[in-house]
């Protein structure tokens, strides 16, 4: 199969190189850098990668015409800064535009999109039914919606996937690895009162080999454990891996721009795909932190802003 990758360099993008190159699978990678980063799309049989904005036409036609996808992976996201609305609204919104128009233009038989949980903002029922209204109230939530309805107003067979949060290799966003390289650093933490769903990789990887099949069913669905587990609990877990035993650390309320709680209701993606997640909680976190154990931390993102506490 020829996949073309958005956003490739990433760390689900980069997860699904190495997972579908073994299996004969031919890859082209669009990434601007911006925060995937280039030694995890190394010049190897079968990858092809093309640097460059999903926001420009011209590179977006030039990949889908030499490359003629099967199947197109549209990862590519802008969250690292929340203030910068302008860049969040090149890549999220008018960077799907040109997936779309490439997408209806060579006819792809196939787009799936990596869509935030963060579209349904603070959810009125848990856990989160992949019906549930949309109504986010951040910069990367109110353009990542955006761009899925332009996805989804193409007429290309498109499967959206709202996903929990995945774990696994280079993962460089969250309270996992921010408390894994303070922790190791000796310095302070504190934890928001806020509670995740999270999804190790191998289970993901799971189910994307159901995804990119060609009678795969298509529409919008949540992609998760249906769990929430609190900040607090990761925080205990890194703790304990690092053998620090129990630590105090201060529990502060929700900032603004976060949600109490994300919990991803996945009994539509059962029902339709036969897949559920089936690696547990603690083994989710514990399996990334020996990932970190192994190849460390670099830079770490975060699509909040910054708190007035000692992060």
């Amino acid at each position: 199969m020829r996949i073309l990758i958005t956003g490739g360099a990433g760390c689900l993008g980069s997860n699904l190189i190495e997972h579908w190159l073994p299996k004969g699978h031919e890859i082209l990678v669009i990434d601007n850098f911006a925060t995937g980063r280039r030694e995890v799309v190394p010049a190897v049989p079968g990858l092809t990668v093309r640097e460059g904005s999903v926001a420009d036409a011209q590179l977006v036609d030039e990949c889908f015409s030499l490359f003629r996808p099967d199947v197109v992976i549209h990862a590519a996201a802008a969250y690292k800064d929340p203030d910068d609305w302008l860049e969040d609204s090149t890549t999220n919104i008018i960077g799907s535009i040109v997936v779309a128009r490439a997408a209806q233009a060579f006819k792809l038989r196939r787009l799936i999109n990596f869509q935030t949980a963060l579209c349904y903002g603070r959810p009125q029922e848990l856990p989160i039914p992949a019906s549930h209204p949309t109504a986010p109230f951040t910069s990367y939530g109110i353009t990542k919606t955006a761009g899925e309805q332009f996805l989804l107003l193409s007429g290309v067979p498109t499967l959206s996937l709202r996903i929990a949060n995945v774990t696994g290799p280079r993962l460089a966003i969250g309270p996992i690895p921010t408390f894994y390289k303070r922790l190791q650093a000796g310095q302070s933490c504190f934890c928001s009162e806020t509670s995740r769903d999270f999804l190790d990789m191998a289970d993901f990887l799971d189910f994307m080999d159901l995804a990119i099949a060609e009678d795969a069913p298509t529409g919008i669905f949540n992609l998760s454990t249906g769990e929430a587990h609190s900040i607090k609990e990761i925080f205990d877990l890194v703790a304990e891996h690092l053998g620090l035993g129990a630590i105090e650390v201060p529990v502060v309320p929700p900032a603004a721009d976060d949600v109490p709680v994300v919990s991803l209701d996945p009994g539509a993606a059962i029902e339709a795909f036969g897949w559920r997640a089936r690696v547990g909680f603690a083994d989710t976190i514990r399996r990334q932190l020996v990932w970190y154990d192994r190849y460390g931390i670099s830079d770490v993102f975060s699509h909040l802003k910054a708190s007035g506490q000692d992060q």
